[in-house]
């Protein structure tokens, strides 16, 4: 398991936030409430993961005590990496 930081910033004017992970370049989502967006980064970091692993890019490593004066949240964001044995795809 990985443990990242997510950060949520609250749209002033709704009840929007977007969220971004702040270890791990590119994970961006947002959502319609925080725990929308909980949801939809959680999903966007195992997405990239999967992209980073695909293509071959490094992993990024975790930055313990990373944050964000501006965000109106920041939580760890775990993420559990599972191997899956077969064939490689042609």
């Amino acid at each position: 398991m990985l443990t990242y930081t997510a950060a949520y910033y609250r749209d002033p004017d709704s009840t929007w936030y977007t969220a971004k992970v702040l270890d791990f370049a590119g994970a961006i989502s947002q959502g319609r409430d925080l725990d929308h967006a909980r949801r939809m980064i959680a999903d966007g970091l195992r997405e990239m993961m999967e992209w980073h692993l695909q293509e071959g890019f490094p992993i990024p490593k975790p930055e313990p005590g990373i944050t964000d004066a501006k965000a109106d949240v920041v939580e760890p964001i775990r993420l559990v990496i599972r191997a899956r044995a077969g064939k490689a795809p042609a």
